[in-house]
């Protein structure tokens, strides 16, 4: 059990924004601020699906769905969450509103998505639109999930059902397109003449729609005009689903985490370090090619400037020039382990020093500071190849704002880290960017970071006991 002084310092949820892209052209606007992942693990990534009635909802999940066919993914629809109607209700069905946000069973919605998001398997009700019951057809069972599509008019209305996603989706068409593909629709698969569908759409549907639905829009992460029809727009958010899926867990949570992709040689080098039979000379190898692979991942995160060139055989390169206004900060002593592949990369680089005392979970005191004077004109990257509870990393980043350093221009680099302290660093410092190679379980009773790799500094420079 982890010790309350560590923890209690750790809030155990976030709800971190990120900046997205805007696709000018129309095909596809991804909007900034889309709601971060729940922070336990093995949690599924949930997507909303809104729009109006006929706007190809449906067909955009049904893309959604081809495309993750390497994933477990299942679609819930809102509409078999439609409340049963009544005798009373029946006999005036054609002054019953199926827009409204009070026709559907929301409390039932969320239990069922609360089950599944615990990794449940529920039975979702069947709806029947022509006797508009939902116990005439057997349930549907819905297994739990990697991807969970939710799908419906007003997916967006409750809070609490938006909370649940990751990523919401708004699928904008034209009126008349949602009116003529609803006509198709209603009069083939439910049974309903032409005049009652336009005498629904006018009384209801339409108005519906601006009134509950077209304003739950700006709540959107992606809209995606032409529905079905826009094939870029369905492309690139499978893309991103793959990419969220493929990450850790807290890269999830927190878009300013970075972990270099794991390879059978990152692997190596990481069990090499972590092996406490290791030599010294093979820990110091194997660890400066490691550190030198966080540097390299840390200088791609700087801003650059397109440059031209003419090549030896006299053609013109089209490329870039790196950040000039840089330096390097090192958390004496084991950040100092760093320094040379810093150095190796950045020739001429300013490196300053930050001593920080640490005792036990959250005592740290600094002891010594020495930095470049002109430290706040430039980008800063910190070097601590260790972030356990992250207290020394908020003392050593604090003392660089203070300096006048702004907090998107550091980068924090480290070997490996532990949860607690990415939590710690991520909610204080929301702006700075943290690149590191492995994220490990987390920290023991004597907060030391597991399973880790022992004292750092006393493995790199020798001065362990053994």
């Amino acid at each position: 059990m982890a010790s309350n002084s560590a923890v209690d310092i750790i809030e155990t949820s976030s709800k971190v924004h990120f900046s997205g892209f805007h696709r000018m052209d129309g095909l596809v606007s991804i909007i900034s601020d889309q709601l971060a992942e729940e922070e336990e693990h093995g949690q599924p990534f949930v997507i909303g699906v809104a729009g109006g009635a006929a706007s190809g909802k449906t067909t955009v999940c049904d893309m959604i769905m081809q495309q993750l066919h390497d994933q477990r993914a299942v679609v819930v629809n809102q509409d078999s969450f439609y409340h049963n109607v009544n005798e009373e209700e029946l006999a005036r069905v054609h002054d019953y509103n199926f827009d409204h946000p009070d026709a559907f069973d929301t409390e039932q919605l969320l239990s069922s998505m609360e089950k599944l998001r615990k990794g449940q398997a529920v039975d979702i009700p069947n709806y029947d639109f022509k006797s508009y019951k939902n116990n005439v057809f057997p349930p549907r069972r819905v297994n739990p999930s990697d991807v969970i599509i939710l799908e419906g008019i007003l997916i967006f209305h409750d809070p609490r059902v938006r909370d649940l996603m990751n990523m919401k989706i708004f699928v904008d068409a034209d009126a008349d397109v949602r009116l003529a593909r609803r006509i198709k629709r209603d009069t083939v698969e439910k049974g309903r003449d032409i005049a009652t569908v336009l005498d629904q759409y006018s009384k209801f549907v339409k108005p519906a729609f601006e009134d509950f639905i077209l304003p739950t829009k700006k709540y959107a992460d992606i809209i995606i005009p032409r529905g079905g029809d826009n094939h870029v727009a369905i492309d690139l958010i499978v893309q991103h689903i793959h990419t969220k899926l493929g990450q850790h867990d807290l890269c999830k949570i927190y878009p300013n985490l970075y972990v270099i992709q794991s390879t059978f040689q990152i692997r190596g080098m990481h069990t090499l370090i972590r092996d406490s039979k290791t030599t010294k000379h093979d820990f110091i190898f194997y660890s400066d090619r490691l550190i030198r692979l966080v540097v390299e991942h840390g200088l791609g995160h700087l801003p650059f400037t397109e440059k031209q060139v003419v090549t030896p055989t006299g053609s013109v390169y089209s490329g870039v020039d790196f950040c000039k206004r840089l330096c390097g900060v090192s958390v004496i002593r084991s950040g100092e382990s760093m320094e040379n592949a810093l150095r190796a990369c950045c020739k001429g680089i300013k490196i300053g020093k930050i001593l920080i005392h640490r005792e036990g979970d959250n005592g740290q005191q600094l002891i010594y500071e020495k930095l470049p004077s002109d430290i706040s004109e430039r980008h800063v990257l910190l070097l601590d190849p260790i972030l356990g509870t992250g207290n020394s990393a908020v003392q050593a980043i604090r003392l660089l704002i203070s300096k006048g350093v702004p907090e998107s221009n550091i980068i924090f680099l480290n070997l490996i880290s532990a949860p607690q302290g990415v939590n710690v660093v991520c909610k204080k410092f929301p702006r700075i960017k943290i690149v590191t190679s492995e994220i490990d379980n987390g920290l023991n009773d004597e907060f030391r970071v597991v399973p880790g790799m022992g004292e750092f500094g006393d493995r790199y420079f020798g001065t362990d006991d053994e």
